[in-house]
C-alpha cells in the first residue's frame, strides 16, 4: 500500500489516546510543534525566552515545574541540527498518575506527514491538534470515468479530488455512411473501439503505477456504457490494476459531472475498504482451519512460541486486546518474561517464581499490542491489526482471543483438532457465532 501504514497510523492513535488522558498541576505541560520550515534556532530562542518569562511566576511549585519543562524541551531540541523534513512535535512536563504521583514525560519525533500547525502552549494538559490533523485520511483512490465521447482519470484522497487526465474520442456510430458494406463498417468500428480502450489502458498504467508500484488503494471504473466492463475484461488492461478494482459504476455522464457522480455512488465503497482488506484477511485465517491445513496459531502462549520459531508469517492482532508483557526479576536480578492475559493480571500482584518460588519484582509492564508492534519485525513477520467492524473479526475476536497468526508450514506439536483451549470451535455447532464462515 502506498502512503502510511495502517500501523503507523494505530500507533499514532495509541499515542494521542494516552496524552489525551494526560492530566498535570498548573500549567506544566508544554505542546510544541515545529512545521518543516520553521528553523530549530528560532524555537530555541524562543524557548530562551518564555524560560525567562516563567521565572516570575509567583507560585513556587508552578514556578518550578514550568522551568523544568521548558528546559526539557529544550533538551528535546538539542538531539536535532536541523528541523526534520515532516517537521517536528514535542510534548514535555509533569504529569499526574492515577495513584496521585508526579510522573515527567518527554515525547519528541517527526511525524509521518508534514506538520502543517505552529504550535506552543503552555498548560494543565497536553494540545493535540496537530496530532489529530495527521490522522486524516489521505487514502488515495483512482477513477477511470470512460464514455463513447473520452475518458477521464481523477484521483481522490480524503475530501479532496483532483483530474489527474482527460481526452476526447470520436466513435464511429452503430450505424455507417451509405457507400460502406456493412461488414467493412462494422471491421472498422470494432477496429476504433478496441484502440480506444487500448488507449485507455495505457493511460491508466502511466497514471496509476509509479516506479513499477501501484500509487493508489483501489480503482474505480465508471461509465454510461459497456466501455467500462471491456476495460476490466482487456488483455491490454494492466493486471496489477484490474486487481485493484473495487466497484464498477454506472453514471449517466461523462468527464467532470460523470466524476462526480462517480465519486457519490461509490463513497460507501471506499469508506469500507479498510473493513473488506479485515475480511479478506480473517476469512484466509478461517479458510486454513476449514482446510485443516495445520499453518495457524492462535492464542497468547501459542503465538508467542510460533515466534519465536520464526513461523509466524502474518500475525493478526485486535487493536483492543487486553493481554500484556510482563517482565519479572528475583533478587538475584534474574529477569522473566510473561505474557498475561487480562484475567491474569492478578498475578503481577505478589508473583513468585514457579520452580522456586522465589519472590518476584515486577521489572516493567507494557500492553501486548504495544510491544508487537515494535518488535514484530525480530520475528520475521508482517502484523495486521484489526478493529471489530467487520463480523468475520468479530468472530475472530470472540473465538480465538483477538490474536492469531498465518503460519508458513504446519507445526507439529499444535494441532487445533486436539487444542484443549476453551475458546476451541465446533463447526457444527449452531450456537457458534463463528461456524458460519466454514
Amino acid at each position: 500500500m502506498s502512503g502510511v501504514s495502517d500501523l503507523e497510523r494505530w500507533k499514532l492513535k495509541r499515542l494521542i489516546k494516552s496524552l489525551e488522558a494526560a492530566r498535570g498541576s498548573g500549567t506544566s505541560m508544554i505542546s510544541l510543534a515545529i512545521p518543516p520550515k520553521q528553523q530549530i534556532s528560532q524555537v530555541v530562542s524562543m524557548l530562551t525566552e518564555e524560560f525567562g518569562n516563567a521565572s516570575n511566576i509567583k507560585s513556587r511549585v508552578n514556578r518550578q515545574s514550568v522551568l523544568s519543562a521548558i528546559t526539557s524541551a529544550q533538551h528535546r531540541l538539542k538531539l536535532y541540527s536541523r528541523t526534520p523534513p515532516n517537521g517536528l512535535v514535542v510534548y514535555c512536563g509533569t504529569i499526574l498518575t492515577d495513584d496521585g504521583k508526579e510522573k515527567l514525560v518527554n515525547i519528541d519525533f517527526e511525524p509521518f506527514k508534514p506538520v502543517s500547525t505552529k504550535l506552543y502552549l503552555c498548560d494543565s494538559r497536553f494540545h493535540l491538534d496537530p496530532l489529530a490533523g495527521l490522522l486524516e485520511d489521505n487514502t488515495k483512490f483512482g477513477f477511470i470515468v470512460i464514455d463513447g465521447k473520452g475518458s477521464l482519470y481523477g484521483q481522490l484522497s480524503g475530501n479532496t479530488r483532483e483530474t489527474l487526465h482527460q481526452f476526447p474520442v470520436e466513435l464511429p456510430k452503430k450505424h455507417g455512411r451509405g457507400g460502406q458494406s456493412s461488414m467493412r463498417f462494422g471491421r472498422i468500428r470494432l477496429e476504433k473501439r478496441q484502440n480506444y480502450v487500448r488507449k485507455v489502458a495505457e493511460k491508466a498504467t502511466q497514471l496509476f503505477i509509479t516506479n513499477n508500484a501501484i500509487n493508489v488503494t483501489g480503482l474505480i471504473l465508471a461509465g454510461s456504457a459497456e466501455f467500462k466492463e471491456e476495460l476490466e475484461k482487456s488483455d491490454v488492461f494492466d493486471p496489477r490494476l484490474r486487481s485493484k478494482v473495487i466497484q464498477l459504476v454506472d453514471v449517466a455522464y461523462g468527464g467532470e459531472n460523470g466524476f462526480s457522480e462517480a465519486i457519490t455512488l461509490s463513497r460507501k465503497y471506499l469508506d469500507n475498504v479498510k473493513v473488506v482488506q479485515e475480511q479478506e484477511l480473517v476469512t484466509k485465517f478461517f479458510d486454513e482451519i476449514a482446510r485443516n491445513t495445520g499453518k495457524i496459531s492462535y492464542g497468547i502462549d501459542d503465538i508467542i512460541s510460533a515466534l519465536e520459531d520464526g513461523a509466524v508469517e502474518t500475525l493478526i492482532v485486535w487493536e483492543n486486546l487486553v493481554a500484556w508483557r510482563v517482565e519479572f526479576q528475583d533478587a538475584e536480578e534474574t529477569k522473566t518474561v510473561r505474557f498475561l492475559r487480562s484475567e491474569q493480571e492478578q498475578e503481577c500482584v505478589n508473583a513468585v517464581d514457579k520452580v522456586t518460588g522465589a519472590q518476584l519484582e515486577v521489572v516493567s509492564k507494557e500492553p501486548l499490542v504495544d510491544w508487537l508492534a515494535e518488535a514484530y519485525t525480530n520475528f520475521g513477520t508482517s502484523l495486521e491489526i484489526i478493529g471489530d467492524s467487520a463480523p468475520e473479526a468479530t468472530a475472530f475476536i470472540n473465538g480465538f482471543g483477538g490474536i492469531g497468526g498465518l503460519l508458513r508450514w504446519k507445526r507439529e506439536e499444535f494441532d487445533i483438532q486436539e487444542s484443549d483451549s476453551e475458546d476451541y470451535f465446533d463447526e457444527n455447532d449452531p450456537d457458534d457465532e463463528y461456524a458460519e464462515f466454514f
